[in-house]
């Protein structure tokens, strides 16, 4: 449990206010306290006060001291006939489930003393939180904690939320301009860093997990849709339509600005995310417009994003809008739509990844080109993707770029069946990709693919893409992914999933 500190605060000397009276000649006058609570309830972490204390005594004030459970606290020097203090306390982890008690003991000149004793109740700490609006200043979300998203929540531009290690984050069910999501906006932050150790988990309200495990103790991996995503904007170039400089990202309303993604700035920084497992989402907010597991609009170079892993998203996996953000280490399993997407001339690369296709699994790569004429293209390599029978390896559209190398394929079905026609292939779609492929903007090396009973690489690799592919057996492939990135803090890895990668 986190421990923290508290904060005590009496008035100094110079700041107490005064009243004094007139000395009476008299032997003894006595010393009085008045103000100070007799009791008080709150939980750790919270905070008592400030409450305003008195003190009188004729004969003149000496000094206030305060412990707590015996121990000394504070002491003050008093001067003059009469003092008021402010007194507050913020309970710390230790406190939790004790009676605090506080003694506050006044003295005069003459050596006469008046207490005062304060017990203050302090329940258990709380280990989760509700969170419905917008962060506008910068916000932490503590280890060992559970954080409810309670609707779409925003980092707007200017603010900051830190998500600490072990961090679970849960969204509640919701739809339409309702579905709930984690979005930063351009001009805001995120730092989320967990570990391999103590991965942070976004997921869904229905999810009994709790800090400190990594697989759902009750929902299923392929169960998607129950919340929305995490979606991270920025102000780096992309290829719009009409060449537009910034356009309103998919899955946020147009009535919500921060929805707002693109602009000049290539090396913009929109934070930091690692050691990460995002889970269940994919909410609708409309006809065929669903919530990324993770979604970068716009996203410039100076954001770190590494280890990251993406389970059961209704729609895509990862899917990048421009920008230029590079990513590190992913891994996306069973997504409902394409695995990998990538869109409007995103310019970074994408190293190290692994596909696990799942029954609802469309393409394993979907690589879609510029829409205006801001042209650039993007690399993927060493990445393992395992197929399914109802999924396809690659499909390369509206006049694709980039470089796709050191990739390896298995458990593909046969393109050849046709009850499987159109499945299982990797393919150029269109005269445009088919011309980008011929200039060299679109090129692959080193695909290599397990292939079924034997068949021909041409009939798997299409559109000339098969010079580039070499048909291996299973598990001698020279080319993929590094899965040791992926093991202790994946779901994917505590399922055994990964057991099927070399």
């Amino acid at each position: 449990m986190k421990k923290f500190t508290f904060a005590l605060t009496l008035l100094t000397a110079s700041t107490l206010v005064f009243t004094s009276c007139k000395e009476e000649e008299k032997p003894d006058n006595g010393v009085t306290i008045s103000g100070i609570p007799a009791t008080a309830t709150i939980e750790a972490g919270a905070k008592l006060g400030p409450v305003t204390g008195s003190a009188e005594g004729l004969d003149g004030l000496v000094s206030l001291s305060i412990t707590k459970d015996g121990a000394p606290l504070a002491t003050q020097p008093l001067t003059g006939t009469s003092a008021s203090f402010p007194f507050e306390y913020t309970a710390v982890a230790a406190d939790a489930g004790k009676n605090v008690v506080f003694e506050f003991t006044v003295t005069d000149t003459d050596g006469d003393v008046a207490k005062a004793t304060h017990v203050l109740t302090v329940g258990a700490e709380p280990t989760t939180f509700r969170v419905s609006g917008n962060i506008t200043s910068n916000t932490t979300w503590a280890t060992g904690k559970t954080y409810i998203l309670g609707g779409r929540v925003t980092v707007v531009s200017g603010a900051k939320l830190t998500i600490q290690k072990g961090v679970v984050v849960k969204g509640e069910a919701g739809t339409g301009a309702n579905a709930t999501a984690l979005l930063i906006a351009r001009g805001g932050q995120i730092d989320a860093q967990g570990t391999a150790t103590e991965p942070i988990i976004f997921t869904s309200i229905a999810d009994e997990i709790t800090p400190g495990q990594i697989a759902s103790p009750n929902l299923d991996p392929t169960l998607e849709g129950l919340w929305g995503g995490i979606i991270v904007l920025g102000k780096a170039k992309g290829s719009f339509k009409a060449d537009a400089s910034e356009i309103q990202i998919e899955g946020i309303p147009a009535s919500d600005t921060n929805g707002l993604y693109g602009g000049t700035a290539d090396d913009d920084n929109s934070g930091t995310i690692k050691y990460i497992s995002i889970r269940h989402g994919g909410a609708n907010i409309g006809e065929g417009n669903e919530i990324n597991g993770l979604t970068l609009g716009g996203v410039g170079s100076k954001t770190v994003i590494e280890n990251v892993e993406v389970v059961a998203n209704q729609d895509d996996g990862i899917e990048w809008f421009g920008g230029t953000v590079s990513v590190k280490n992913a891994l996306v399993w069973n997504s409902g739509d394409d695995a990998m997407d990538t869109d409007q001339s995103w310019a970074g690369t994408l190293d190290n990844f692994i596909v696990i296709c799942g029954k609802n699994t469309d393409h394993a790569l979907e690589i879609d080109g510029p829409e205006g004429a801001y042209q650039k293209g993007h690399t993927l390599k060493n990445g393992s993707v395992k197929g399914i029978a109802e999924s396809e390896m690659g499909d390369f559209r509206d006049g694709a770029r980039g470089t796709f190398e050191n990739i390896y394929f298995f458990d593909f079905p046969s393109p050849a069946d046709n009850s499987n026609a159109g499945r299982g292939d990797f393919s150029l779609s269109g005269d445009k990709t088919l011309a980008t492929f011929a200039d060299g903007s679109l090129k692959f090396a080193k695909l290599e693919a397990t292939l079924k009973d034997g068949l021909a690489v041409a009939t798997v690799f299409k559109n000339g893409t098969a010079v580039h592919a070499t048909s291996v057996a299973l598990k001698a492939n020279t080319v993929g992914a590094d899965k040791a990135a992926f093991t202790g803090w994946t779901w994917a890895d505590k399922a055994g999933k990964l057991a099927d990668f070399k």
